[in-house]
């Protein structure tokens, strides 16, 4: 197995959404997350119009990160954490996203953070957007099918990079940008809310209310503020660099049947390379006209945004990645579950995790490899993990081996695509403490290193504990990955 550069930044991820809590406290302002209660796998999320006074929105208060991030980041630090994967919400710093002035306490609230993960040996990554839209952007604009919020999203971006010059330098612009390229991004990616009140959220579906048109023009407007805050950066601090974040496909065709080899690599280009090439190379793909068209989408951009896209390239690629899919333009083939961008056919040669999610390590390797080939700039890993059902046991133990297995597998392929000659330099696990579920609101489905005593109906004393994988970890970090036994 190839070694890990020096340097090489082991961590985790975390959305401020997921698990910071604190939802109205200090001057925040309502994000869309506030407005969603929870889930089950077997019941869908409702998004309402205002906040049920009674009923459960689990990021209220999540784990609580805002009040216990020292002790969290802490943990992260004995780990041997090098980075950690943070977002900054939006509505903590203008709450209404477009207030004449800032909220003081959320600036200080992420620069107290920051100083934290600095004191304990990490390096802050940092997410401008992640699924954290103002509510009042939401309904006064509709979300970002309007261009009236790139304005307001690159003077906070600005404000950002302003503040925390010295203590952050690894930024991300946009989450899963290109989860608008499916119904699942309406909401949680665009801001796009449905009509009426208590609306049921089904990710894995297209419904009623949606609308490509506006999902399209919503992802233009996120290229060019995006390529606004690049160049921002930049300017602001010459050290700053810049990353595109991509939820990533590994796409294989159902059969050697050209139907299905061409499906795979329409659907391939769909999830992985429409936005890729925008943020990383650019400039829309030249296919770009063609699926348009056969969308019935007019993508309206202004006069000088195809050199502005050009100027504002990212400097570094990072993306998710939890499974991979397989795709057959046969109706008769069976469907799995877990399904996000489209329906994945069964790919008997791969197990699949509780929630019905392949668990497919050398997917990575073949993704690794694929985007590197294709955009020449450094990769980093900035979610992968195992969402679980933990047990604790009468001692409060947790053996978690299941998880460990998916991350040890998963390391091994990342160290054989760099043997292959892919530029990665870093890994960060999604999430390295238990945390809301984004697809379900579920506390029940796991991905922690540390247990957070929290349950799906909201109860809970929210003590952490360390899991048998909290150790483990700790000697993968301490060794730079030479330990994975």
């Amino acid at each position: 197995m190839a070694a890990f550069p020096q340097g090489f930044l082991w961590g985790g991820a975390l959305a401020a959404n997921q698990c910071e809590g604190a939802y109205l406290e200090d001057g925040k302002g309502l994000s869309v997350p506030d407005m969603i209660k929870g889930g089950t796998v077997d019941t869908p999320r409702m998004i309402t119009s205002t906040v049920h006074e009674g009923e459960y929105y689990p990021s209220h208060e999540a784990i609580d990160f805002y009040h216990h991030y020292k002790e969290d980041i802490a943990l992260f630090g004995e780990m041997g954490f090098k980075c950690l994967r943070v977002s900054i919400n939006w509505g903590r710093i203008f709450p209404t996203g477009e207030d004449a002035e800032p909220n003081q306490a959320g600036i200080e609230f992420y620069r107290s953070m920051f100083e934290e993960m600095h004191k304990n040996g990490i390096e802050p990554l940092v997410t401008l957007s992640h699924y954290e839209l103002p509510y009042a952007l939401a309904k006064k604009y509709g979300g970002w099918s309007s261009r009236e919020l790139v304005e307001p999203f690159v003077r906070y971006a600005r404000l950002c990079f302003e503040e925390y010059k010295g203590l952050v330098k690894l930024w991300i612009t946009f989450n899963e940008i290109n989860c608008l390229c499916a119904p699942f991004g309406n909401i949680m990616g665009g801001g796009i809310l449905p009509p009426g009140d208590n609306v049921a959220l089904d990710y894995s579906t297209k419904v009623e209310w949606d609308d490509e048109q506006r999902r399209y023009q919503a992802l233009h407007h996120q290229f060019v503020a995006s390529a606004l805050a690049v160049k921002a950066a930049h300017e602001i601090d010459p050290d700053n660099k810049v990353a595109c974040m991509i939820a990533s496909r590994a796409t294989y065709p159902y059969s050697c049947r050209p139907e299905d080899v061409l499906f795979a690599q329409k659907m391939e280009r769909m999830a992985n390379h429409y936005c890729g090439d925008v943020q990383v190379r650019g400039a829309y793909p030249s296919w770009a006209d063609r699926l348009w068209r056969e969308k019935g989408v007019h993508v309206e951009q202004e006069p000088g945004d195809a050199e502005l896209l050009r100027e504002g390239k990212v400097d570094f690629y990072t993306f998710s990645y939890y499974k991979s899919s397989t795709v057959s333009t046969d109706p008769t083939v069976p469907v799995g579950t877990g399904n996000v961008f489209y329906d994945d056919a069964v790919n008997p040669y791969l197990e699949t995790s509780d929630w019905g999610w392949t668990i497919d390590p050398k997917g990575l390797r073949w993704y690794l490899n694929d985007m590197y080939d294709r955009y020449q700039v450094p990769m980093m890993i900035v979610e992968n993990g195992l969402g679980a059902i933990d047990v604790v046991e009468e001692d409060g133990s947790i053996h978690d081996q299941y998880r460990i297995n998916y991350m040890r597998d998963h390391i091994e392929q990342m160290a054989e695509a760099i043997d292959d000659g892919v530029d990665l330099i870093g890994y960060t696990m999604w999430g390295p403490i238990d945390i809301v579920s984004a697809g379900t609101g579920e506390m029940k489905k796991r991905y922690g290193f540390v247990y957070v005593d929290k349950h799906n109906d909201g109860s809970g004393d929210l003590h952490r504990a360390r899991k048998d994988s909290f150790f483990w970890y700790q000697k993968v970090c301490n060794t730079n990955g030479e330990v994975l036994g």
